[in-house]
């Protein structure tokens, strides 16, 4: 049942998913995917509360994530990296004056964990945009960081379940050594696939063997993404971040492969 909730809800969040970054204009894209930060945020710090390890400082992140996002498609592309740099400061010079002003009942493990949420969620996602409006064909190249993810994904919970025999880590015990090799051969596949793709309809020319190692730097990254939220979730002693996506758990469950690839994905893709 699991299993069919897992397909059913990917077969709905697909078709989303390429609406709005095909048709959306980039007020929409950008406001979207500020709103899925926003709720990624609210499942971190929630976790962080449930397990009792912290208080983040909710209100802070979503400051951060509004204004970071929504209006990114109205920054100067030499500007861009400028303005990620500025955000770290500028958190951390906020977070301090509610542990001053608030005094100390906001102690230090809260505003570390509150930017880190910043960094992890509002950062990483803010490529996402970057890509999409600030590189020549981004609304093209931007698949390349899905189709990583979901490949990997796909491939990785096919083969594991088919063949998976030897245990990878502790931190996620259900993941196994053939999974993972499983899963960045079908990421590489997949998205070598999508570049022929391009190739024959926009005559775009990529090189295949550097897509080929794009492809399995980002599968590699997206594994690491998964790790990453599962180490989250074991140490708040969390199953899901929560309940929102049958068969995936929450918002943050679903995009926590895009998060590490995307930023990675930049700077590959300014490459091509």
């Amino acid at each position: 049942m699991d299993n069919l909730k897992r397909v059913l809800s990917a077969l709905i969040l697909f078709p989303i998913v390429a609406i709005v970054l095909i048709f959306g204009n980039q007020y929409f894209v950008d406001g979207v995917i500020a709103v899925i930060a926003i709720m990624s945020l609210y499942e971190f710090y929630k976790a962080f509360r449930t397990g009792n390890k912290a208080n983040p400082i909710n209100w802070v992140g979503y400051i951060i994530a509004t204004v970071a996002i929504v209006p990114m498609h109205m920054i100067p592309s030499q500007w861009i990296l400028k303005v990620i740099g500025a955000i770290i400061p500028i958190s951390i010079l906020i977070l301090f004056a509610t542990v001053i002003f608030t005094n100390l009942k906001t102690n230090i493990k809260d505003i570390a964990i509150t930017i880190l949420g910043i960094c992890y969620i509002v950062l990483f996602m803010m490529f996402l945009p970057i890509i999409r409006e600030n590189l020549t064909n981004g609304k093209i190249l931007i698949w390349f960081v899905f189709f990583a993810a979901w490949g990997t994904d796909v491939f990785a919970f096919w083969i594991g379940r088919k063949f998976g025999k030897h245990k990878f880590t502790q931190i996620s015990p259900n993941k196994t050594i053939e999974g993972c090799i499983g899963g960045t051969i079908g990421a590489i596949a997949v998205v070598v696939i999508y570049a022929i793709i391009c190739n024959q309809v926009w005559n775009l020319q990529f090189n295949y063997f550097y897509i080929t190692m794009m492809g399995l730097v980002l599968s590699i990254l997206s594994q690491f993404g998964d790790l990453a939220a599962s180490a989250i979730k074991r140490y708040t002693g969390i199953k899901d971040f929560s309940e929102l996506i049958p068969g995936h758990g929450g918002m943050l469950d679903r995009i926590d492969s895009i998060l590490f690839i995307a930023p990675f994905a930049y700077f590959l893709l300014m490459l091509i």
